[in-house]
């Protein structure tokens, strides 16, 4: 499937940073977004335990037809706690609720959120292609793989895409993912392109996290290594300076450039950042490689996971 040149990852709006907005807001935050020119709407079974796809459901209500609508299964709340399952029984579950959830009689793009590590993942695939043939999905995804999982998963189900965090810090899948997707024809929809707000210079001070914002157990964002990582941050907004862009324009600019296949999907809670994202800019190669010399593998301080988290996901780490 086309996938839109760039996408809205809508979890900001029920979760994991924190205090949400309220679901009035968000609902006028995503027609917002549609009005602005968004067309590629980005949600999940584990976001907000169901009330992101609620909230995705009533505002694109009317317009159903002219968007790409992805979800995603196999990651859930069960009894207020975060729980992987790529049971085949599971997933058929998960699409059969999503698509209540969400009001429509089907998804254009499902992904398996997370590989659980206890099923082979050809169970769970063979589940989401199942969903595919019934009409329930259009396409089937897979989230935070390496490119080993990949190959297994295509000699079940043709996979659309692929979503793997992606960004100036979070170079994963330039061991190996970037090439694969590009050389099979499928999708790579980055997530976080702007590093969870550190590449937009959203964030002064960590400390200043919400309670039970997740950055607060990144360790980027920790003692020693926020401080190391902040170091970079005049030198980057005089780059963006010289270009002529935003912190926020210039780390999306250098993502798109990675490759037609490559969607950024960045998340946000203000209409007026994302305006910002939407505005077509021109950013020189030069100025790109620069970037990508700045903020990169050998200069960002830190996993980007701890170890918990890092032992869930299957694509490929780059070494502490």
């Amino acid at each position: 499937m086309r996938l839109p040149a760039l996408g809205l990852g809508c979890m900001s709006l029920s979760h994991a940073y924190g205090i949400a907005p309220s679901p009035e807001d968000g609902e006028r935050m995503l027609r917002g977004a549609f009005e602005a020119g968004v067309r590629f709407f980005d949600t999940a079974t584990l976001y907000g335990g169901g009330r992101n796809e609620e909230l995705v459901g009533r505002a694109i209500s009317g317009h159903r037809d002219e968007i790409v609508l992805a979800s995603k299964g196999g990651m859930a709340i069960v009894d207020g706690t975060r729980v992987i399952d790529g049971r085949p029984e599971t997933l058929r579950a998960q699409v059969d609720a999503s698509l209540v959830r969400l009001g429509v009689d089907h998804i254009d793009l499902y992904y398996l959120h997370r590989w659980d590590k206890k099923i082979p993942i050809g169970e769970s695939v063979g589940a989401l292609a199942e969903a595919m043939d019934a009409g329930k999905i259009g396409a089937v995804g897979l989230s935070e793989v390496s490119v080993e999982r990949l190959r297994e998963a295509q000699q079940v189900a043709p996979i659309a895409a692929v979503q793997n965090e992606y960004s100036l810090w979070s170079r994963n899948a330039e061991l190996g993912m970037l090439d694969a997707t590009a050389e099979s024809g499928v999708a790579l929809v980055a997530f976080s392109p702007l590093a969870r707000g550190f590449l937009a210079d959203a964030i002064a001070d960590p400390e200043e996290f919400a309670e039970r914002d997740i950055r607060r157990a990144m360790p980027r964002f920790q003692h020693p290594h926020w401080e190391a990582n902040a170091a970079l941050l005049p030198r980057w907004r005089a780059l963006a300076a010289e270009a002529g862009v935003t912190p926020a324009q210039l780390a999306l600019a250098w993502v798109s450039s990675r490759g037609d296949h490559v969607v950024p999907i960045p998340g946000t809670t203000s209409l007026a950042h994302l305006r910002e994202l939407l505005v077509p800019v021109e950013v020189p190669d030069e100025i790109l490689a620069r970037a990508g010399e700045l903020i990169g593998t050998a200069t960002v301080s830190g996993p980007r996971y701890a170890p918990l988290q890092t032992s869930e996901v299957d694509a490929e780490e780059i070494a502490a």
